[in-house]
């Protein structure tokens, strides 16, 4: 039986594609929990209009990311903090804190888009890498000054 996917089916196929399944499965698991519509020519067509749309909502969030990624890319991120007699911070840099300095500066990342394998714990300069969605990565500098 010919299908229209209303979602994303493991071993089946992705959203808004049009397959062949079994009737049993499509009678008794697929459409009384809504994953399907019966592939009629008007359902076809909606399918094909959603997929476009879906198509061009993805393009548009990758132009955007890439935007992002490249006015970001080298940033200079500097945070004051509090030092001890030795250099020693009293406060560890963390990705939260990467993350709330850059919101500042007017981008929006979330924390798990910073890699920084450990806390940062003195001063200086290190570079920090952001991941972004579609395997995108850019690398910006956080500058870490003493607090006066």
């Amino acid at each position: 039986m010919k299908v229209v996917l209303l979602q994303d089916i493991e071993k089946i196929g992705k959203k808004f594609e049009v397959k062949e399944v079994k009737d049993g499965y499509v009678r008794n698991f697929l459409l009384p929990k809504g994953l399907v519509k019966i592939a009629t020519p008007e359902i076809m067509e909606w399918a094909s209009m959603q997929a476009e749309s879906l198509e061009h909502k993805a393009e548009e969030g990758l132009k955007e990311i890439q935007e992002t990624a490249s006015k970001m890319d080298g940033l200079e991120v500097v945070i004051s903090t509090k030092v001890g007699e030795k250099d020693e911070l009293y406060e560890k840099i963390t990705a939260q804190k990467i993350v709330d300095k850059v919101k500042e500066l007017g981008f929006k990342i979330k924390k798990e888009q910073v890699i920084l394998e450990n806390p940062i714990e003195e001063i200086g300069e290190f570079p920090v890498k952001i991941k972004f969605e579609h395997n995108l990565e850019t690398e910006i500098t956080v500058i870490i000054t003493e607090a006066k």
